[in-house]
């Protein structure tokens, strides 16, 4: 079976203060640590012996994960699993890189997010830099802000080449059509961003090939619909993992969206979805005047939900998603 997993754990702490993130500048105690490790370790455990299963992971926590030795190890070791086809994660590239060295580079990928106002320029791009010459998979994005712009165009001109930059819309703040269009010049997928997708009824990978997973354990369809599909320690998840039609009325979050069956991403990141790098961008980009049939109006869906299953106080939604 191809299985993609997108596991977050209970980590909640991140060395960033973005003014947009519940989570900025918070530590989690020792015991929560701790906590977040065993997790972590055992969820490692459980997918390096699932030889006859083609794994696909992606880490998503809520905080930031590689300045924390355990979620280095665990790219390490995964990207060794000979059924792990690809390891990712979330990340705002503030840790070191030498810990690089000891992955298998064709199989680690990074999804890197640039927060302008969190860590100077130079100190980024260099890392971007390093991660090029070591031989690694990654994207960057920047959440398109109009303050951003001309960071992202600097971005845009000092990375190389051959690596994707994702825009994501900002939550909460509506762009003009031409403060859209300056962010589709440097990311042609810009508006698969910019409006909510509508969902409800409509098919999507997720609870059939594609699962979320908890630091317990628990298996959901994705970050974003509550209902649980059973226990992946105990295997009572398979059972229910079937085609099945999204239950909630918008998607808004590409980790979310990029699933949809009604949307062309999976051809358009063939070989890169966890990571977030396109095989090709297209010729001509998505329209963001006219949406396509299967998507109405941005102002006839309904505001954007931020529920996480897990917990009502925890947006589902971050900026750098």
């Amino acid at each position: 079976m191809d299985l993609t997993i997108l596991y977050r754990g209970p980590l909640a702490s991140c060395d960033y203060d973005c003014p947009y993130c519940p989570f900025a500048k918070r530590r989690d105690s020792r015991e929560q640590l701790r906590a977040d490790r065993a997790a972590l370790e055992r969820f490692t455990a459980w997918a390096a012996a699932q030889s006859d299963d083609r794994l696909s992971v992606l880490f998503t926590p809520w905080g930031e994960g590689l300045v924390r030795s355990w979620y280095r190890q665990a790219m390490i070791e995964l990207s060794h699993v000979p059924h792990v086809r690809r390891v990712a994660i979330q990340t705002n590239l503030s840790c070191r890189t030498d810990w690089l060295s000891a992955a298998d580079p064709a199989k680690l990928a990074l999804w890197c997010t640039y927060h302008p106002d969190q860590t100077p320029y130079d100190r980024f791009i260099d890392k971007c830099r390093d991660l090029s010459r070591r031989g690694i998979r990654f994207s960057v994005g920047i959440v398109g802000f109009p303050g951003h712009l001309e960071q992202g165009r600097r971005l845009r001109a000092d990375l190389p080449e051959h690596v994707y930059l994702w825009v994501n819309a900002p939550e909460g703040q509506k762009l003009s059509d031409a403060e859209a269009d300056a962010w589709t010049e440097l990311d042609p997928l810009f508006p698969y961003s910019r409006h909510p997708h509508r969902s409800a009824g409509l098919p999507c990978r997720t609870g059939e090939s594609v699962i979320s997973v908890d630091g317990e354990g628990t298996v959901r369809r994705c970050h974003f619909v509550p209902a649980e599909l059973g226990d992946l320690y105990d295997g009572s998840y398979r059972r229910a993992l079937r085609p099945r039609a999204c239950p909630i009325a918008a998607c808004d979050c590409h980790i979310g969206y990029v699933h949809l069956e009604t949307l062309p991403l999976y051809d358009v990141f063939a070989g890169g979805v966890l990571e977030r790098i396109p095989s090709a961008l297209p010729a001509q980009e998505p329209s963001a005047q006219e949406p396509s049939a299967h998507e109405p109006p941005a102002q006839e869906l309904p505001a954007r939900e931020r529920t996480l299953p897990q917990s009502g106080s925890r947006s589902g939604r971050l900026a750098s998603t």
